[in-house]
């Protein structure tokens, strides 16, 4: 058991919220409005398995903090969430436009390393952003989980997340160092494409296949 977390309590954070409280780890939604009636919507999907409260004090009592912020919001709930020195920082945003069609940082940076500059003693893992939230409810297509890919530096931190990914119901590939943020997050963008404005819906995905 873990306790992670999640700071944003909308449709991503909230599908893994459900998810991992499930599988037993300890949630708490990081939120700015703890009593709100939109968080207290999520936790009562968890047959009490989680609890709300603010951002920091979420943060200060978590192994691992999860990003689930739309992106104009992430550095100012970088900061709200204070000190993540050691700890386990998953992002799972994308540096998205307001109308989905482009990323705002790429080719020689990422989100997930500008996330590494706001909170620089954090173990940083991009992870849980190339698919919809629809996909992290139910991750199984034909009996074959969904890939989930996975950048980070951290060796221990991305065994984490593996291990989380893996909780939820997919099948974790680790794609190498933070750096490779700068695809996974392109990866994103074609989902939204194919998904969203290509007419194929959200319940599609990307599977890793591996022959013998």
């Amino acid at each position: 058991m873990m306790k992670i977390a999640i700071i944003g309590a909308g449709q991503v954070g909230g599908t893994l919220g459900r998810a991992w409280a499930a599988a037993g780890h300890e949630i708490v939604f990081g939120v700015r409005d703890p009593a709100g009636n939109r968080v207290a919507s999520v936790v009562a999907t968890t047959a009490g398995r989680a609890r709300a409260a603010g951002v920091a004090e979420a943060a200060a009592g978590a192994e691992v903090v999860v990003l689930a912020t739309p992106w104009p919001a992430t550095e100012s709930a970088v900061r709200e969430a204070g000190d993540l020195s050691g700890k386990v920082l998953i992002d799972c945003t994308n540096p998205l436009a307001d109308d989905l069609s482009v990323l705002l940082v790429g080719r020689t940076s990422s989100g997930a390393e500008l996330v590494a500059t706001w909170a620089p003693e954090a173990r940083v893992v991009k992870a849980f952003n190339t698919t919809g939230f629809e996909n992290m409810a139910d991750p199984d297509f034909h009996g074959r989980p969904a890939t989930m890919l996975i950048a980070g530096d951290d060796e221990a931190a991305k065994a984490i997340a593996c291990g989380l990914a893996r909780d939820v119901g997919f099948d974790p590939v680790v794609a190498g160092p933070l750096t490779m943020a700068r695809l996974l997050e392109p990866i994103a963008l074609l989902w939204i494409n194919l998904a969203l404005f290509r007419g194929h819906g959200t319940r599609v995905t990307f599977q890793l296949d591996r022959k013998a």
